[in-house]
């Protein structure tokens, strides 16, 4: 189940029962908490910690923010963080992850699900908050509606892919196939988030052969070994292949 707002009501309505919860922090709080570690205790405190025995899974930070967005995006992160920080201050951090939903605008290619890649404008707002989730085992939110992408697209998507009602191997994304929409719009996130890392991979394989003028290995260093967060801008802060607890953001073959 999941609230958009701590409604009091709704939350005294779920103690004891057995029903997971995704708790939102709203958009018009995000400022607050960002701007405030103090705003962010007070936050979990009144509406996390008050409720023990409601079984909290996620707590979404904001809901389909937008990077144009001047009144949201900028804060967006920073409340994340300062969300997260809380959680882990009342002991809770581990247990119940904290994240954001983003709407599937944020998704640039979706055709064929193989080639899904993120929407390059959500690029500034996106690297911080997945480096983010990699490092506490986060999940990615993302709102899915078949329904608005078969109403935007009735000439190019069939009413029975969109409904669960088409025949098997529809769609064809060899070695897959798809006969409803929503598993391919599910498989193209997957698939950008398997992008992540492909340039340096990539990078890898190519400088071993050096460059049409001159050929053999090119002697090449790639920045950065570890994330600066005292670096700005803040989409610089994320160039790093591996998170400060030193985990890889993702797999990386350097030989």
């Amino acid at each position: 189940m999941r609230l958009y707002d701590p409604h009091p009501p709704a939350l005294e309505a779920l103690r004891g029962s057995n029903i997971e919860l995704m708790l939102d922090v709203p958009n018009d709080q995000l400022q607050s908490v960002a701007s405030s570690q103090g705003s962010a205790d007070t936050w979990v405190r009144d509406n996390v910690v008050r409720y023990a025995n409601v079984r909290f899974k996620y707590i979404v930070v904001g809901n389909e923010v937008k990077p144009n967005d001047n009144r949201l995006a900028p804060y967006l992160f920073r409340a994340m963080q300062n969300i997260q920080t809380a959680m882990d201050k009342a002991g809770l951090g581990s247990r119940i992850k904290v994240s954001t939903a983003f709407e599937y605008g944020f998704m640039g290619v979706t055709y064929p699900p193989s080639k899904g890649t993120f929407n390059s404008q959500y690029r500034n707002l996106l690297n911080p908050i997945l480096s983010f989730l990699r490092n506490h085992n986060s999940p990615l939110c993302v709102n899915l509606y078949p329904f608005f992408s078969y109403r935007d697209n009735p000439g190019q998507i069939r009413l029975d892919y969109a409904t669960f009602t088409a025949p098997s191997g529809l769609v064809s994304d060899p070695p897959l196939s798809y006969n409803n929409l929503f598993d391919a719009m599910l498989d193209a996130t997957y698939s950008a988030l398997e992008k992540e890392g492909t340039y340096n991979n990539n990078l890898v394989r190519h400088v071993k052969g050096g460059t049409p003028k001159r050929r053999g290995p090119i002697e090449t260093y790639i920045f950065a070994m570890f994330d600066e967060g005292n670096k700005d801008p803040e989409l610089e802060k994320h160039f790093g292949l591996f998170n400060p607890n030193r985990q890889p953001k993702y797999p990386m073959n350097f030989n």
